[in-house]
């Protein structure tokens, strides 16, 4: 008998699956769009007062006709006030949809963050963002949380000049202002991130500047109200080594001057060396290990963290070829319950059989979710 193709799906069960999830969905929506949502829904308080943000077991699924995607499938940790995250892991990690569930910025009705909280310390209150009505997180975003994202052509409208984006922010969040105080503001921002000739490009169209300017139109347009979080999509991306380096110095210096925290979201490792104080590996939806940067560049635990560290180039240090994990990331729809690395691993034991390791800590800060950290780590229940 011939082995089914676990790859092939028929059009009688994508269109069972895609019953199902439209019914799981239009559930969400409902409870999402409800008029008035009481407060005591998503006003809440922070485990630790001295966090800007935490994830608690946050899920955010894609409820697609093939199947359920577990982009997010149980992350948890947090952003310090004043200090920088960084969240490492190959493509389709989960690194941008994490970010995107911070702001709510999810693709909707499809996609939907179906558990856990994510709260978030805006100074004057806790909210907890996943139950957040809309006209709440209007008034959260570009204003107390701000995003940086991947690719600043898409994020800047092209039929707009770019001196009409920033005010747009400000005249949103700062109401008082009058047109003549936010045109000033908006060009005192172009200045503070390194734009010479502010007056000319306020006047300009996104697609007159080069990369670099753009990028930097955006981190003005993020920062115009001084928000307390700065979550940064891989913003030096499409830069070139110099412009990135100038990038990393005016996030580094905004972040101090306006005492703000930024989660950045990166696939560079010298970048998170250089910037963060503390680091999130993901891997298939999940944080396989976390810690100071210390930590983590000093003695990474997890065999995936490991091949990370090993395939980046060192300086002084001659190699005929860069190393390279083996094998890809899983297919994220419908994933079994068990360590979704183990396939690649070249550390893996007969133990990797059984359910997804729970949390390792090594040290006060620093976990591992892997099997070979079970004797020397105490687990956190």
């Amino acid at each position: 008998m011939a082995k089914k193709n676990v790859n092939y799906i028929s059009a009688k069960e994508s269109r069972k699956i895609s019953k199902e999830n439209r019914k799981i969905t239009k559930e969400f929506e409902a409870k999402r769009n409800r008029k008035h949502i009481p407060e005591e829904e998503y006003i809440t308080k922070m485990k630790n007062p001295e966090n800007c943000v935490e994830f608690d077991d946050v899920h955010t699924y894609f409820f697609t006709d093939i199947g359920t995607v577990k982009a997010v499938d149980g992350v948890s940790f947090n952003v310090p006030q004043g200090k920088t995250v960084g969240i490492v892991g190959e493509s389709g990690c989960g690194k941008s949809v994490t970010s995107l569930s911070m702001l709510q910025l999810v693709q909707r009705p499809q996609g939907q963050t179906v558990s856990g909280e994510i709260r978030f310390n805006s100074g004057d209150e806790c909210v907890n963002v996943v139950n957040a009505p809309a006209s709440k997180m209007q008034e959260l975003r570009g204003n107390k949380m701000a995003m940086i994202f991947q690719e600043p052509m898409t994020a800047l409208n092209p039929v707009f000049r770019v001196g009409a984006q920033i005010d747009e922010v400000i005249k949103l969040h700062r109401p008082e202002m009058s047109d003549e105080e936010i045109k000033n503001r908006t060009i005192e921002m172009l200045g503070m991130v390194g734009i010479a000739n502010k007056e000319g490009v306020y006047s300009m169209y996104p697609h007159e500047l080069s990369g670099g300017m753009r990028q930097r139109i955006c981190i003005a347009m993020a920062l115009a109200c001084e928000p307390k979080l700065i979550v940064a999509d891989e913003p030096t991306t499409a830069l070139d080594v110099t412009i990135q380096a100038q990038i990393l110095d005016l996030l580094r210096d905004l972040k101090d001057r306006i005492n703000s925290s930024i989660m950045l979201i990166t696939h560079d490792l010298g970048v998170v060396a250089e910037m963060a104080d503390y680091v999130v590996v993901m891997y298939a939806g999940r944080v396989v290990e976390k810690g100071t940067a210390r930590e983590i560049f000093k003695d990474p635990r997890h065999p995936y963290t490991i091949g990370l560290m090993k395939s980046k180039p060192v300086v002084g240090q001659k190699v005929d070829e860069l190393y390279s994990i083996p094998g890809s990331v899983p297919n994220p729809v419908n994933m079994p319950d068990y360590c979704y690395f183990k396939d690649r691993c070249d550390m893996c034991m007969e133990c990797c059989n059984g359910e997804f390791p729970d949390e390792y800590y090594i040290s006060d800060t620093h976990m591992v979710r892997c099997y070979r950290c079970k004797e020397e780590g105490e687990r956190h229940e």
